[in-house]
């Protein structure tokens, strides 16, 4: 049983299936040739995004293996880890320009902050130490991120910041602008 498994998962339509990404690595190993590809990203970005599994992000991006860092968690916020791998990303590994992509029909708008906590802590009996950061509007959140961004002595290189919403229906990205708090968004 792999964590938080349990026999009588409510799940029955659920299987297991890292032996398929096993046999997947060993056809992609087949034909490898990024052996070659510098541990710091071509273009000297960091991309912050959402875990969403709708996302291809390099290609939605049209990026290439190697060109950017991808850092993501739920809802692509600006969290103390986000802060932590932007901090070695530009101090260690060369990057310059970080670009936040939230996108609509995020799973941390079907969420509430206390809703979900509470939750946890009567399945566990454990309040979570963290913030779920659930938010109603993506481009609320990505002005959010994009402020603690600029507020945070840890990440040096703030010049280059640039914040999109991705819509899931279109496939479009939509940019996002600190001093645009009141636009209305497309929608």
């Amino acid at each position: 049983m792999g964590v938080g498994a349990s026999e009588s998962s409510p799940d029955a339509d659920f299987h297991p299936t890292a032996d398929e990404l096993v046999s997947g690595n060993r056809r992609f190993a087949e034909t490898f040739d990024s052996h070659l590809l510098e541990v710091s990203p071509t273009r000297h970005m960091a991309v912050v995004t959402c875990m969403d599994s709708r996302m291809d992000i390099f290609a939605l991006l049209g990026l290439g293996n190697g060109e950017a860092h991808i850092i993501r968690n739920a809802g692509g916020v600006i969290t103390d880890d986000v802060v932590r791998s932007l901090c070695l990303s530009q101090r260690h590994l060369g990057t310059r320009e970080v670009v936040l992509v939230h996108h609509t029909d995020c799973g941390l708008q079907m969420v509430t902050e206390d809703g979900l906590r509470a939750e946890i802590e009567r399945e566990t009996g454990i309040k979570p130490w963290w913030a779920v950061e659930a938010f109603d509007d993506p481009y609320v959140d990505v002005r959010q991120s994009m402020k603690r961004l600029e507020m945070t002595p840890f990440v040096p290189f703030k010049g280059n910041v640039r914040g999109f919403v991705y819509d899931v229906q279109t496939g479009l990205l939509n940019e996002v602008f600190v001093e645009d708090s009141d636009a209305v968004e497309p929608g």
